[in-house]
């Protein structure tokens, strides 16, 4: 079978391509994800390991979950606190050894209080210890996918190696979210007094609850080496989006830096639907069919995050093994459709078989091999190849393009 790649231009554009405004940006470091569609908005230093401070805590409180959906822990579970636990200072919740604390304190304790002496209960309390905790996140968070972190401690206190990449952060903010929803309102939760011992500590320091509409988590972080941060998330209709900022110089600085970015991400695109389950898209020959072609249709609705403002040109492309030997199902997998808009990763999405083709009888297969055989020998004479016919490495150049306004879109175009 002959590897093809057959190209379509479609969908929308109107003259020529202006992209979103971009967001220029005070943080050292930022990252921003559409968390509905899983573009990626904005990437500024964002595989760079650094130090992530208190943002680092959402590793040991995704490990905190993951063991209580396990039923390693309950959140009715008492855990002890050791004098290492304790000696922690900076944000605390004024633990101290003669304490059995709750799981579900210690964790109100992390998410609102940023706890640094919680955060060490909780891994001493999984592990046995806070340095085999951190080795244990570290081969975690590979698994997960993040491969630019590192972890020395249980809650980012400053020690040599201690890191994480902002698009790990942003991938850790995206796993929490999707993977236990119901622990995910305890970000949203403004403050948490314990036991009345710290009055001076029991508001949530992310600057955006109460203020930013749809602002619903997730963790601050701040020492004199990382500067002030933010792992951020907003919910507003149906569109979430998730950032990471880091590096900026004040508590107003990030609390305005975290506005504007959630302001941007949500008033500079838009989630558009381009075309419909079931809708064709392309056409592709069939080897061996009793028929010689299939259509090949989208599995789901599409949907694309585009730029609001001007122009933006997109363009698509059929990938898939032309031709497709039979037999073939109906809604099997024959292809993808790959659609580029400029300063947007591109977007993938399955095409499937529109109607099942069964192998073609000895007839079918005896025409076929002749046509095949016919077209070699005409293509060694240097004519054209005849229709059914093979042919390697079709692209862009061999189809049309066609230009569509945005706001006037086509189901698709073939």
């Amino acid at each position: 079978m002959i590897r093809h790649l057959a190209t379509l231009a479609l969908l929308i554009s109107g003259a020529a391509p202006v992209a979103a405004q971009s967001f220029d940006t005070r943080a050292s470091a930022a990252y921003v994800l559409d968390f509905t569609t899983g573009v990626v908005l904005l990437e500024k230093n964002a595989q760079e390991p650094l130090p992530p401070a208190s943002m680092s805590k959402l590793m040991t409180l995704y490990m905190a979950f993951d063991a209580i959906a396990n039923g390693q822990l309950s959140i009715d579970d008492r855990i002890g606190v050791s004098e290492h636990c304790a000696g922690y200072g900076g944000s605390t919740m004024f633990l101290d050894t003669t304490d059995r604390v709750r799981v579900e304190d210690l964790l109100r304790g992390v998410i609102v209080l940023s706890g640094n002496d919680a955060s060490c209960v909780i891994a001493e309390g999984l592990s046995g210890s806070e340095n085999l905790f951190a080795q244990q996140m570290t081969i975690r968070a590979r698994e997960l996918g993040m491969m630019n972190s590192t972890f020395a401690n249980s809650n980012g206190w400053p020690a040599v190696g201690h890191r994480m990449s902002l698009e790990d952060l942003g991938i850790l903010a995206n796993l929490l979210i999707a993977d236990f929803p119901t622990f995910y309102p305890l970000f949203a939760e403004e403050t948490y007094d314990f036991d009345g011992r710290a009055p001076a500590n029991v508001n949530n320091r992310n600057p955006l609850l109460g203020v930013v509409e749809g602002a619903d988590g997730l963790k601050t972080g701040h020492t004199e080496e990382a500067g002030y941060g933010l792992v951020g998330s907003a919910k507003q209709g149906d569109r979430r989006i998730i950032f990471v900022l880091a590096g900026l110089d004040s508590e107003q600085a990030r609390a305005e830096e975290s506005r504007n970015i959630v302001n941007w991400a949500f008033r500079q695109f838009a989630e558009r639907k381009l075309g419909t389950e079931g809708t064709r898209i392309a056409e592709a020959d069939v080897w061996m069919g009793e028929v010689s072609t299939v259509g090949m249709t989208l599995r789901d609705d599409l949907k694309l995050l585009v730029p609001i403002s001007g122009s933006n040109a997109v363009s698509a492309e059929a990938v898939f093994n032309n031709p497709i030997e039979a037999p073939i199902a109906a809604g099997d997998q024959i292809g993808e459709l790959v659609i580029r808009l400029r300063d947007l990763p591109d977007t993938r999405v399955p095409l499937i078989a529109e109607t099942a083709v069964a192998q073609g009888g000895f007839q079918s297969h005896m025409q076929r091999a002749a046509n095949v055989l016919l077209a070699k020998v005409l293509s060694d004479a240097g004519d054209a190849p005849v229709e059914d016919a093979p042919t390697e490495n079709a692209s862009a150049e061999d189809a049309p393009a066609e230009d569509v306004p945005a706001d006037d879109v086509p189901a698709v175009a073939e």
